[in-house]
């Protein structure tokens, strides 16, 4: 990303002026150089190397300074940042902030944890939408109501930031949206005309600062999608820049197909692939840890850039969709409660549920037990005395088997149910924290405990993600470096996604700035109690404007958009090329 030419000079004359002051005796004090000082923090600048003892001095939006040792330079706003650690603001590689922003742009539970970019993207999109999307859309909105005035992903970002948000946002677009968008919600491939269509709606999004594309291909109707239509897709991302990003199509029973098909697309397309919330889901599965940190390996050296990210938790937080076979969801949730009220329909569900699922990913067999599906999210007020209860709790409260009380409660309430799996082994989560090529992401929206946030449970990684990587994991455990967490939550996804002033504390930088205090930064939320803040970060600047002062949100909402490489608004138009490519 070039940064305009008047703020450059102006940098350098400012980082000049400092070093001057840094390097001579000056008796008379000079006028304020910087906006604010961050003084005398261990500055982890986001690289992965040894912190040390410096000054961070910003002028507008931008880092002008980061000095080892005492600048000796004044600004109007002085934070003494002794004792604590002074990083770049933390990226959540996969945020579910869509609506939740809209909502309250505050973005509080992240926020708390110092997270200042939020990615989103997950297979579905806020844009491209076409009017039947739109409809579609609001007529199975919940709690949360708003209007939808965009039409392109790129309007929804500009949208969100005039609207007034604390936290940046990014977003890929999603494989899922496009498809819809062009095919509908049913089982169908796409013909040669209509493949066309989508890389179209795929270059755009990618012209208006999209980060790539991304999949989400154990849910109905991504699950349609085959590897070449995937590989055609990822094409045009590559083209501008962008990379491949995918919940793969299995992370349990066929995991070692699901992570050979998602290298294959990367190899074919040319994009840089990663891999959205690595786990190895189901007992029968936690052993498959080493061979698949191979494979990744093995591609890496070949010299595919392949990545991943994670939540810090053992369990995952989905809907009962996953919990029944994708055929039956064809055509979107309608048709689906619909077959689930044919007795010839439901009994097959039942099951195919009862098994491991054979060309679907069924999590309601790998939790091993309806005791480890806990009802987080339901639609229906009549139904929210369930919340916090497990699938099996559930169900002998109604008298059903767990397979009839999962697909009643999907036809009850008008939704596929917020639900929890317990799936993981804390083992593997303890070894995946430490993967030098590992970010980390919530997969949650940024909530409050306040209001319509309270109509449902959270996954505790909501309110936890990074405060329990910063705790739990590298000051309790030691299964990772200060550090090298850090580099991981910073200057490693900025990288990743081909942001280049962004990640990293250095001059010139825009200002994203984290003070926090290793010592005592901690997660707080539970399953029982998921809805508590995280402590440990006093201060938190985003876009050189402070939104958070002694751990309490100062109210103010700078958050911008930050674009992918393709976007035509860069110096020169970006990296896109001139039209989509011929499928």
């Amino acid at each position: 990303m070039t940064r305009p030419l008047h703020r450059l000079a102006r940098s350098l004359v400012l980082v000049t002026a400092i070093a001057t002051l840094s390097a001579t005796s000056v008796v008379a004090q000079p006028a304020a150089l910087a906006d604010v000082l961050i003084r005398g923090g261990s500055i982890y600048d986001g690289s992965g190397g040894d912190p040390y003892v410096g000054d961070v001095l910003i002028k507008g939006d931008r880092i002008v300074a980061v000095t080892h040792g005492a600048s000796g330079a004044r600004a109007e706003t002085i934070v003494d940042a002794k004792g604590l650690a002074v990083a770049p603001g933390f990226i959540n590689m996969l945020s579910w902030a869509t609506e939740s922003l809209l909502l309250d742009g505050r973005g509080m539970s992240d926020i708390k944890q110092g997270v200042t970019l939020e990615v989103m993207g997950e297979g579905w999109s806020m844009g491209p939408m076409n009017p039947a999307m739109k409809a579609l859309a609001i007529q199975r909105q919940g709690d949360f109501k708003y209007d939808i005035p965009w039409t392109t992903l790129g309007n929804y970002l500009d949208y969100l930031t005039e609207k007034g948000i604390s936290p940046n946002v990014a977003s890929f677009v999603g494989a899922g949206t496009v498809r819809v968008h062009v095919l509908g919600e049913g089982d169908v491939d796409p013909d040669a005309a209509q493949l066309g269509k989508m890389r179209a709606l795929v270059h755009q999004a990618m012209q208006e600062g999209a980060m790539g594309v991304g999949s989400s291909l154990i849910y109905a109707p991504n699950a349609y999608a085959e590897t070449p239509e995937l590989v055609a897709l990822a094409t045009e991302a590559a083209r501008c820049g962008g990379m491949y990003i995918s919940h793969m199509r299995s992370e349990g029973d066929h995991i070692e197909e699901a992570v050979d098909e998602l290298i294959e697309i990367s190899r074919k397309s040319g994009a840089p692939a990663e891999i959205y919330h690595l786990k190895f889901a189901g007992k029968a599965n936690w052993g498959k840890y080493d061979p698949i940190i191979a494979r990744v390996e093995a591609a890496r050296k070949a010299g595919q850039r392949i990545t991943a990210d994670m939540y810090t938790y053992t369990a995952g937080a989905t809907g009962l969709d996953a919990a029944m076979p994708t055929w039956v969801q064809a055509g979107g949730y309608e048709k689906w409660a619909e077959r689930l009220k044919d007795p010839k329909i439901r009994a097959r569900v039942v099951a195919e549920m009862k098994a491991p699922g054979k060309d679907w990913e069924n999590l309601y067999n790998a939790a091993g037990t309806p005791d480890n599906l806990l009802l987080l999210a339901f639609k229906n007020p009549e139904l929210r005395q369930y919340t916090g209860k497990t699938l099996g709790e559930v169900a002998k409260l109604r008298g059903t088997s767990p397979e009839e009380t999962a697909i009643d409660l999907v036809i009850e309430d008008g939704s596929r149910v917020g639900t929890a799996y317990f799936l993981m082994s804390e083992d593997n989560v303890r070894k995946a924290v430490d993967l030098p090529w590992m970010s980390f992401g919530s997969d949650e929206e940024a909530a409050a405990p306040e209001g319509l946030f309270l109509n449902a449970k959270h996954h505790p990684r909501a309110y936890g993600n990074v405060a329990r990587l910063l705790g739990k994991y590298v000051r309790d455990e030691k299964a990772t470096s200060l550090q090298s967490a850090i580099r991981r939550l910073t200057s490693l996804p900025a990288g990743n996604l081909g942001i280049r002033d962004r990640g990293t504390l250095a001059p010139g930088y825009f200002a994203d700035v984290v003070l926090f205090d290793p010592a005592t930064v901690q997660d707080h939320a539970t399953f029982e109690e998921p809805d508590r803040y995280a402590t440990g970060v006093r201060d938190l600047f985003v876009n050189g404007v402070q939104v958070l002062k002694g751990g309490e949100h100062t109210g103010a909402t700078p958050g911008k958009v930050v674009r992918g490489p393709g976007w035509t608004g860069w110096p020169g138009g970006g990296a896109c090329a001139a039209d989509p490519a011929k499928p």
